[in-house]
């Protein structure tokens, strides 16, 4: 296929816009699956992402369009995800286009997560098509839709498309768009091999697979590659598509995307962002790659058994390869043994790794509460990054933390404005903006603590809204703030997987909060168990449970009553020792119970 017909492209939007209903429909419309073997989310290959109807990992399909003109063309498509948490898995994909169908909800409008993808989308300098979906829905309004194109994000609305995915109305109007909008790739295949890897897989037979883009030069089984970062070289053994099933192929020529298969054992000799260039003939310069990204939320990932943890070491490596946004070392805990700590990018990136690890690599994981990364200033003016609450008590000389803040965009109806503001408000938000979108929708800009977000801000934002309000977040700096520890003791024991780090003004209904909830979820013993709540030495909450009690005086009919006193002193004594050496099992649900403390 020559280049000029080439179209690589990505569809994004916000969650729940209709991306892999479009992607569905695009490939039932270029007949790259029989009808009978069609399923909704076909490119969706997780039970997860299924489950849940949304898009975790971005896919690519190689689809063939012959288009009004009678010429054919090849796009290489990629559906991208929609929440926030996996805005990275979008900017990787966009590396590896020309342009962007921009999927809007004609009923829902221009929202949060639409505003950042299109930023980033602007960043790579691609082509944008708008894509108005669910146009057969009553209450859909494109009309309306076109002009915040134009209002908010500045976006020529002639150049609009209306469809519904649902129905296939307006695939074949969009498939022309993307032929005449979306520019052929610029590469030069005269030129010594130039592609860039922006994704990869491990695949118990082949070892890594490695999804590329071929920015210049050709590439061709049997050549020897070389990776420009880590200076491994390679044969290729296999070169192919996605249709969306594998597709083998000799060759890959300029601006194509396609898999490489090159008896990759080693999961760190390959890096996401690397270049792959011909050995004989390097390239002078690597191609841009990504930026490497920061993890915001940390938590630690232990194994119910211990037998696991290599088991465990091996699922969050094949997983890092995979998921490049996500980060891990070793760590251990008094409480829970050996561990990782983990970094991710928000909660529910959080969630679905967790799940993928006990899913795919059969292993039981126990979670610890979340916490993001703090910055330690000390006296003699060094800084130190924790990620860990437990590492506070080691550091010395400390003259003042610093929590990281982002700025958040809320766009909501108006109606709802009230319940935002006292939301916002109550997690230590500041106002930037406020700007009326339309008038019936605002959009909010605050300034707020990334601690205060991470728990169940994003819920309590949806259910307040009934579901209207949508969310996104972007990092801005560090800042001063009067933070403290807050550690919990049972028996006078701390159990250092249930610290955390709260603001002074909060740490008090916290600490009261989290007593009581470990009460719930803490199951009674044969003793009795104190739950302590601690700044430093000082005790600001206690919650007792009650010891199960068997009834010694059962066998007692009568008699004296020195028999029964008797009985009952040795069961006290019995109590007092079991208290001495009991130990507490604490359930994944007490330290999930940190997510509920302000409920």
């Amino acid at each position: 296929m020559r280049q000029n017909r080439l179209r690589n492209f990505s569809i994004i939007a916000h969650i729940d816009h209709g991306k892999s209903t479009l992607a569905d429909k695009l490939i039932i419309a270029t007949s790259a699956i029989p009808q009978r073997e069609m399923k909704e989310q076909v490119l969706d290959n997780m039970d997860l992402e299924r489950e849940r109807g949304i898009t975790i990992k971005a896919q690519t399909v190689h689809l063939k369009h012959r288009s009004n003109d009678g010429q054919d063309y090849i796009f290489n498509m990629i559906d991208t995800p929609g929440h926030v948490d996996f805005t990275y898995e979008v900017s990787r994909s966009l590396a590896a286009c020309e342009g962007v169908l921009l999927v809007i909800d004609a009923t829902q409008g221009i929202q949060a997560q639409t505003i950042a993808n299109l930023n980033l989308a602007m960043q790579h300098d691609l082509a944008v098509i708008p894509v108005i979906n669910k146009i057969d829905l009553p209450s859909a309004n494109p009309d309306f839709i076109k002009e915040q194109l134009e209002d908010v994000l500045q976006i020529e609305s002639n150049g609009a498309v209306l469809v519904s995915a649902k129905q296939g109305l307006g695939i074949h109007d969009l498939m022309e768009a993307v032929v005449r909008q979306i520019p052929s790739p610029t590469g030069d295949s005269s030129k010594k091999l130039q592609a860039l890897l922006f994704d990869a897989w491990y695949d118990a037979y082949r070892g890594v697979v490695v999804l590329v883009k071929v920015q210049h030069g050709v590439l061709k089984v049997g050549e020897e590659i070389m990776m420009v970062a880590t200076g491994n070289r390679f044969i290729v053994e296999e070169l192919g598509t996605f249709n969306p099933r594998e597709v083998k192929s000799p060759v890959l020529n300029t601006g194509e995307v396609g898999y490489l298969v090159a008896n990759i054992k080693e999961l760190d000799q390959t890096k996401v962002g690397d270049t792959i260039t011909h050995f004989d003939r390097p390239c002078e310069q690597p191609l841009a790659g990504y930026k490497e990204v920061k993890p915001m939320v940390f938590s630690g990932l232990y194994p119910i058994s211990g037998e696991d943890y290599e088991d465990l070491r091996d699922a969050l490596k094949k997983l890092t390869l995979n998921d490049a946004s996500f980060s891990y070392e070793a760590e251990t805990s008094t409480a829970l043994g050996f561990g990782f700590r983990c970094g991710f990018l928000g909660l529910l990136h959080m969630e679905i790794v967790r799940e993928r690890i006990e899913r795919e690599y059969k292993v039981d994981l126990l979670t610890t509460a979340p916490t993001v990364i703090y910055k330690i200033i000390t006296t003699d003016g060094n800084t130190m990054m924790i990620d860990n609450p437990t590492k506070l008590k080691e550091q010395k000389n400390i003259d003042h933390l610093e929590e990281p803040y982002v700025l958040g965009t809320i766009i909501v109806p108006e109606e709802y404005i009230g319940v935002v503001m006292a939301l916002v408000r109550d997690r230590r938000g500041v106002q930037k903006k406020m700007e009326y979108m339309n008038p019936q929708t605002v959009q909010l800009e605050y300034e707020l603590p990334f601690n205060e977000i991470v728990l169940n801000f994003y819920d309590r934002l949806k259910s307040g809204t009934k579901g209207y309000a949508s969310f996104d977040y972007e990092f801005i700096d560090f800042r001063r703030s009067n933070l403290v520890k807050l550690d919990i003791l049972l028996n006078g024991e701390l159990v250092d997987a249930l610290s955390l780090i709260a603001h002074k003004d909060k740490v008090f209904h916290q600490g009261r909060n989290l007593a009581k909830k470990l009460k719930e979820q803490i199951p009674r013993q044969m003793f009795e168990v104190a739950i302590q709540a601690a700044i430093g030495s000082k005790v600001i909450a206690r919650e007792t449970i009650k010891a199960l009690r068997k009834n010694v005086l059962a066998k007692c009919y009568g008699g004296d009553i020195t028999r029964k006193r008797k009985l009952l002193e040795k069961q006290k004594e019995g109590k007092k020792k079991m208290k001495r050496v009991g130990s507490v099992e604490i359930p994944q649900e007490a330290f999930l119970a940190i997510l509920r403390t302000d409920d």
